[in-house]
This record gives structure tokens, sequence and C-alpha cells, in this order.
């Protein structure tokens, strides 16, 4: 989907601890209240596990842990963006744990800088740009970066053998 030269850009603003994050609208599939979400031994800390989503197992990433931020916790606002992230010729689905979900809005392109030069210790790779909206920062992640396909597919690999390791105690 193209977009119009000189029109801004939709992001889903999001909340991680006090601080403001926001992914591209595109990349966004639906927002999930928390549910259950089923553990899966040996994935990293990070990936809470999978949860069902109509009938599919998606995993679950706890960004806040991913960034280093302490652990989203359960509360009436916590939710789970469902994020797609386009992969070669396949379409991953993934869910990204948020202590909330705030808005959509959107920024010109001159309202967003690119990520600030940090030193080695600080990570800046999964930040797309910064930008300015009502006083406030917006980190604007890059899911293809935040989502790195090794993780994914690890993460959907174990989900399938769980699913298979289920229909063969079944039969």
């Amino acid at each position: 989907m193209m977009q119009e030269e000189g029109a801004g850009c939709r992001f889903l603003t999001f909340t991680l601890g006090e601080v403001f994050f926001a992914l591209d609208i595109y990349s966004v599939r639906e927002i999930l209240d928390l549910q259950d979400i089923t553990r899966i031994p040996g994935a990293q800390e990070y990936m809470r596990g999978v949860v069902n989503v109509r009938g599919t197992a998606v995993p679950v990433m706890d960004l806040r842990m991913k960034f280093g931020l302490g652990r989203v916790e359960k509360t009436l606002n916590t939710r789970v963006v469902i994020v797609e992230i386009k992969k070669n010729d396949s379409t991953v689905v993934v869910g990204a744990m948020a202590d909330s979900v705030k808005e959509v809005l959107e920024l010109e392109p001159d309202a967003i800088d690119p990520p600030p030069a940090m030193g080695a210790a600080v990570r800046t790779d999964f930040i797309r740009g910064i930008g300015k909206h009502g006083g406030r920062f917006i980190l604007i992640l890059d899911v293809d970066k935040v989502f790195t396909s090794e993780e994914v597919q690890d993460v959907a690999r174990v989900v399938e053998e769980a699913a298979r390791d289920s229909m063969a105690g079944a039969a």
C-alpha cells in the first residue's frame, strides 16, 4: 500500500512503563485484552508463551522484558497487540504485550527524527525514529527488527512441535 507523497504516517501508540512507543498501523492486525498465556518450555524469558487467537497459537513477546524495562504485569489496561511481520514470502503473526494501548495518531514526516546515536550499551537498532506529539516523545519501533525472524521462527517451531505432540497424544 503506497502512501501519498507528503501524507503523514499512522501509528498505534502504546506504553511500556512510562515510555510511549508506536507501531506502524499497517503492521497491526488487532488488539486483544490480556488472556491466559501458555508458557513454552525452553523459550527465551521475554517470549511469554502463546495465546489462542481464533484457533491459532500466536506467540506472545513481553516487550518490556525484551527492552530491559522489567516485566509487563497483568492489569485492566494490559493488552496484546497482534502484529503481522512479512518475512520473504510469508507472513508471521506475533503478539506484543503492552502495559496499555493509547491511540492511533498520524505523524507528519517532519515530526519524526532519526533515532539518536547512543553508546554501544544502548540498542537503538529496533527504533525507526522518534516522533513528537502533544509535547512528548514517542519511540517508533521497526517491527521487522523488534521481532527478528530467528526469534519468531524458534517460537513457531516450538508451537508446531507442541501441536504435533498433542495431536499424537490424542490419536
